[in-house]
């Protein structure tokens, strides 16, 4: 790496694309004149439980007081967001007569207050947000809250769009919501705020943002924009995720994680796969953390996969730096990192029973991160893969 790439990685950049991209260590300080300049007045600050006292979330308010804006802040919310969460910060939102919605923490805390924006200003139920259905006709004149995106872990991805996963509690099923006029207003992307965290959670998250780049990439739908993008956030990941594990005081390994999980997020606009779909069930169903069960499933989907993504392996193993690009020495690559990583072995170790495969397959199979998987699978095959998951693992 040149010291000119060390130095933008460690200095503030402004970007446009895909949205407003607000970049560099100490950012989340000067959101108080950013948020001025968007005519917010009354945000409700929507986070995780977990998140709820850390220092970022004060850090937060005095910068909005800064600018004379004052906000509240809802944290009611699961690891695995519930539709009923949702209603509950809508029903925050309006008591409090918000204008606005600023989604901070990890996936679970953004996912909530992108479905809080959805909601806000109209009287839909989130599911008729639902990705798989039709957009919901909405009133004339309807306006969604402005929406401020900060992740506080490098991996989940979900800061430049409106999609959020939320658990349907009736069904056992995470399911994807969204509204295609619903823009994030702003993206933060401040890398000291992950400073603080947990060496386990920037493996967890870092291998969450690896697997949107891998997936994305192996979607078959011929996307160069998204194919590029994708191999420049694992080409990041690689790099830079063991150093933040090992050291995690680095502000360049965890600057560019964030930049290399944000353009992972974009990149998976493309699609997903398999890995996604199995976790986004055994997440419903078992409240396990989202990027834990991604790299726990990912080798036993790869395998699958792997006579489907054979034309796919020169470009990410260049990504990686690896010396040759079969699958076997891909394969073996991403099992030493999780390897590397402490990542557990089967997903029995998480606390998924055989015994729900099926289950779990049937769910799976109805996700449409299914629907993009480079090489088709019936309900059988995923029950195989889960069933594989628990019990060999990588």
């Amino acid at each position: 790496m040149t010291d000119k790439e060390k130095e933008n990685l460690l200095a503030n950049h402004d970007w446009s694309f895909p949205v407003p991209i607000a970049y560099g260590p100490g950012r989340l300080k000067t959101l108080g004149q950013q948020a001025s300049d968007l005519a917010l007045t009354h945000p409700l600050i929507v986070t995780d439980k977990g998140s709820a006292t850390l220092p970022f979330i004060e850090t937060l308010q005095r910068a909005l007081l800064s600018a004379g804006i004052e906000s509240e802040v809802f944290s009611e919310v699961a690891p695995n967001p519930r539709d009923s969460d949702i209603a509950l910060a809508r029903e925050t939102f309006r008591q409090g007569r918000h204008d606005s919605v600023i989604a901070i923490g990890g996936g679970s805390g953004m996912d909530a207050g992108k479905a809080t924006a959805l909601t806000a200003n109209n009287d839909c139920d989130v599911w008729q947000f639902d990705f798989d259905r039709d957009v919901p006709e909405l009133p004339a004149g309807h306006v969604f809250p402005k929406l401020i995106c900060i992740p506080t872990t490098a991996g989940t991805g979900a800061e430049t769009e409106s999609t959020a996963m939320i658990t349907h509690t009736d069904r056992g099923m995470k399911l994807c919501v969204w509204h295609p006029d619903l823009k994030p207003s702003l993206t933060l992307l401040d890398p000291e705020i992950t400073l603080g965290l947990p060496s386990a959670l920037t493996a967890w998250t870092g291998v969450d943002a690896m697997v949107h780049a891998i997936e994305a990439y192996c979607v078959p739908d011929y996307h160069p924009m998204c194919d590029g993008i994708a191999l420049e956030g694992l080409e990041l990941i690689g790099r830079w995720l063991p150093i933040a594990v090992a050291t995690p005081d680095s502000m360049m390994a965890r600057g560019g994680m964030q930049i290399g999980a944000c353009l992972a997020g974009i990149s998976f606009l493309k699609g997903l796969g398999l890995v996604h779909a199995i976790s986004h069930m055994v997440g419903a169903e078992y409240d396990t953390h989202h990027g834990l069960t991604n790299a726990v499933v990912l080798p036993a989907v790869l395998r699958y996969n792997a006579p489907a993504i054979e034309a796919k392996l020169p470009a990410m193993s260049r990504a990686l730096g690896l010396q040759q690009a079969d699958f076997d020495t891909f394969h073996a690559a991403i099992c030493a990192l999780l390897e590397q990583l402490a990542i557990p072995v089967t997903l029995s170790e998480l606390g998924v029973p055989v015994e729900a495969a099926g289950r779990l397959a049937e769910k799976a199979h109805q996700d449409a991160a299914a629907g993009t998987n480079p090489r088709p699978a019936d309900v059988v095959t995923i029950e195989r893969l889960i069933v594989e998951a628990i019990t060999v693992g990588r």
